[in-house]
């Protein structure tokens, strides 16, 4: 793993803030491109993840305004392989391309199309795809208004690929699309956004306080009718009301959630909360929703918790067979989310109670021996402590040795 120190030598910056726009500079060079390239490949030759994910994190993320948590390499494991193999994959608020890198590592051939608002991540997501060769395009804006700020196409070529900037693109649905949105963003919606094909079958807005269905709705959009969308969010989109409980409700009637997964907290380096994986696809053969209670899946790590191998492969065993797991996974039908009023809460669906051990009549006799040895070795120390006290004049002094002896004859 490059270090921050490291980074910032191999990009010729002394502070790490001068970065992005030296980065974006050389980028749009040629010769300075590949020089780059091939100085950042003398150090570190592995390609299926992003280098950058730590450094951006700790040095330029905006997790105050844009909310910017970085998808931690156990949960990118994860999403690739729910999601499986593809030929055009979307990643919306890619960040750096995390979650394209994966998604690329084990499907080399496939399309890449990412959106980012950063203007500092930008350049990190561009060095990614054409380091790697990748064949991908490039929406610099915001996904929720849809106002751009640029167009980029990466055209892959002998060793690396090619960065053009464009006027426009045209972009077909994806196979899959995967998404990390910012958690709980604010945003500025208006009602002629209720016109729009990816709103309007849903007749509400995400509030302007939460995005989190805003972003659900926009990945929808760019999914193909045969296609899978992964997408993490925090826990409230299942269960919060009004607007986004009306969305929540059209989205079950319609059979697009295909699975809940509930995550374990303190997997995010910059929020501690848990987070939920959802799966959704337009066309299944019924509308069953699968839910995952993955919230003790995880090894502890300083901090933070960390889904290893072992925690995976048994979530992506259970995600496979979709069928009861006691205290894990539960196959809920319409009828069941229904009768809950369309709240998606996991605990609803899989019961992880687990009652506490009723000890034995010998343990409780045992314990209520050891309480009465307690209580009189107490009461003893206070019958002596009783007999010390001296009153500070004569009647508080009989009057504190008649409660002495009272003491001493009835517990002592």
């Amino acid at each position: 793993m490059l270090s921050i120190e490291e980074i910032n030598k191999l990009l010729g910056v002394d502070e790490s803030y001068k970065a992005s726009s030296v980065l974006f500079k050389k980028l749009m060079s040629k010769d300075e491109r590949q020089k780059l390239f091939k100085v950042f490949l003398a150090k570190e030759t592995d390609l299926t993840f992003d280098w950058f994910t730590d450094y951006f994190q700790e040095e330029h993320s905006d997790r105050k305004k844009n909310k910017q948590d970085f998808t931690p390499d156990g949960v990118v494991t994860l999403v690739n392989r729910l999601l499986g193999s593809t030929q055009f994959n979307a990643d919306i608020c890619a960040g750096t391309g995390g979650l394209t890198i994966k998604r690329w590592s084990e499907n080399k051939e496939a399309h890449i199309y990412c959106e980012e608002y950063s203007d500092r991540a930008m350049p990190f997501l561009l060095f990614n795809l054409a380091i790697r060769n990748m064949d991908a395009v490039v929406f610099h804006g915001d996904s929720l208004t849809r106002k751009a700020k640029g167009y980029y196409r990466i055209e892959p070529g002998k060793q690396f690929a090619d960065i053009q900037k464009i006027d426009d693109l045209a972009v077909a649905k994806a196979e899959t699309v995967v998404m990390n949105p910012p958690y709980s963003f604010k945003w500025k919606p208006v009602k002629e956004m209720l016109d729009e094909p990816r709103f309007k079958p849903f007749g509400v807005l995400a509030p302007k306080s939460k995005a989190d269905f805003a972003f659900l709705l926009e990945g929808l959009n760019r999914l193909s009718d045969a296609g899978t969308m992964a997408i993490i969010l925090p826990h409230g989109v299942l269960f919060r009301g009004q607007a986004e409980g009306k969305i929540r409700q059209k989205i079950l009637e319609l059979g697009y959630i295909d699975t809940v997964i509930g995550l374990p907290e303190k997997l995010f380096f910059n929020t501690d909360i848990p987070t939920v994986i959802v799966i959704l696809r337009r066309h299944r053969a019924d509308n069953k929703v699968f839910f995952i209670d993955a919230s003790k899946e995880f090894t502890k790590h300083k901090n933070h918790n960390r889904l290893e191998k072992e925690h995976i492969e048994k979530i992506l065993a259970a995600y496979h067979d979709r069928k009861d797991v006691d205290k894990f996974a539960h196959l809920a039908g319409m009828a069941e989310l229904k009768e809950n009023d369309f709240n998606l809460n996991i605990p609803r669906y899989v019961d992880t109670f687990e009652p506490e051990p009723v000890p034995s009549l010998t343990e409780i006799t045992a314990d209520m021996q050891e309480i009465d040895k307690e209580i009189e070795a107490e009461t003893r120390n206070l019958s002596d402590m009783f007999s010390q006290l001296v009153g500070t004049t004569p009647e508080a002094d009989r009057e504190i040795k008649a409660f002495a002896k009272y003491w001493s004859d009835r517990y002592g």
